[in-house]
Formats: C-alpha cells, structure tokens, sequence
C-alpha cells in the first residue's frame, strides 16, 4: 500500500489511517449484530433491521462528500474535483440498499420512513460541520473509514448474511457492490492522501475525523439492537 504514496507527509499519515482502521475492526468486533454475524446467529430480521440503519447514513453520504466538495478553494483544485467524482458515483447507492431490503421482505414505505438513529444522528452532524469548514481536508479521514468497510468488510459481510439466512444474493446486492467496487474508490483515496496531506496540521485533522467517525460509525450499528421499528 504503501507504494502508492510519494510523499513524507502521505505515508506518515497513512500509517496513522491504517493504525486507526485496526482498531475501528477490533471495536466493531464488539458490536452485538456483528457479533451474531460472525458466530452464525444472524436472522433474516436482523439483516433488515441492519439495511433500515444503513440506509440513513447511506442517503446522507453524498450530501456530506457534496458539502465538503464545494467547501475546497482554487488551492484544492484537484482534490475538489476529485471529491465531487466521489459524490456522483454514490448519490443513489441507497436505491440499491432499498431493494435489498424489499427483497428481504420488507415493505419500502418501512426503510424510506425510518429515523436516524442516535450514531447516525451524531455522525451526520460532524460530518456536515466539518464538511462545511474551509478546505476539510480531514474529510480523507472519513472516507477511509467508509470506504474502507465496504472494501475490506462489505462482501464477508455479505457471503455470512447469505450462508446465515438462506439467500441467494438478491437480498445482499448493495453489500456485494461495494465488496467488489471499493478497491477502485480506495485507490483515489491514496492520491488524495498524497495530494491533500500537506504537513502536520492536515496530518492531525486527517487522523482526528477518522477517528472520531469510527467511534461513530461503531455506535450506529450498536444502535441496531435498539430499533423500534415494527
């Protein structure tokens, strides 16, 4: 990995992003459903009650990337139009998610009416106020946390929910997307690591948002076991 990047400041901050991503895997380790997952306990409930959770922090993905896009000056030229490719190629991931959820024999109205809940709450609230700051450069952290589950956990995650559940694949379609897919975002990710990563202050910021949106990240699947949805 580390070969994609050319600069000091870029793998400096890469070993910082990797350092935060393992314990981002050890925490979610601890998560109730993910626990249930991993040991073969997964019902077919508990994957729609995970898809109903997903989804809001789904929708709300491409308006946070769009929001720091617009938030780059002239200086950032680069990393802005990189940012605004992002936003495009994930704006409607979330119809995806939707069908997988109807698939798996829950009524639309059900995932399209569904609340944040409390981690999704928080992570759009930092995300949309760092998003909104000039030139959020730290918004890279985010990204890696994000795109990192989908490329390193989303097809697992996927082959488990289908070998637990008796699916075929129609019901883990959005899951297996991003199993296959991810890699290419991943590999943008690194360029922006070496574009935007500038010194030791971007370093920081880049590792405190990952950082905290894998705490978040962790609470919203723990909020999973709280849905009051019928």
């Amino acid at each position: 990995m580390s070969d994609r990047i050319t600069t000091p400041e870029g793998r400096e901050c890469l070993q910082g992003l990797m350092r935060i991503w393992f314990d981002f895997e050890r925490r979610l380790g601890r998560v109730p459903v993910i626990q249930r997952l991993e040991r073969g306990r997964f019902t077919l409930e508990d994957h729609r009650r995970l898809l109903r959770h997903l989804r809001q922090q789904v929708v709300e993905g491409a308006r946070w990337i769009t929001r720091g896009a617009s938030s780059f000056d002239r200086d950032y030229a680069e990393v802005r139009s990189m940012v605004i490719g992002h936003a495009k190629e994930e704006h409607r991931d979330y119809e995806m998610l939707e069908a997988d959820y109807v698939a798996a024999g829950g009524e639309h109205a059900a995932i399209v009416g569904g609340q944040r809940n409390a981690g999704s709450e928080a992570l759009h609230a930092f995300m949309m106020y760092r998003a909104s700051q000039p030139n959020p450069v730290d918004l890279i952290g985010a990204m890696w946390i994000i795109e990192g589950l989908g490329q390193k956990m989303a097809g697992d995650w996927a082959r488990r929910i289908d070998e637990a559940t008796g699916g075929d694949g129609a019901w883990t379609r959005f899951m297996r997307y991003h199993g296959e897919h991810d890699d290419a975002h991943l590999d943008k990710l690194y360029v922006l690591v070496d574009r935007a990563c500038r010194g030791e202050a971007d370093r920081r910021a880049i590792l405190r948002t990952a950082r905290v949106v894998a705490r978040l990240y962790a609470l919203q699947l723990e909020e999973v076991d709280h849905d009051d949805a019928a």
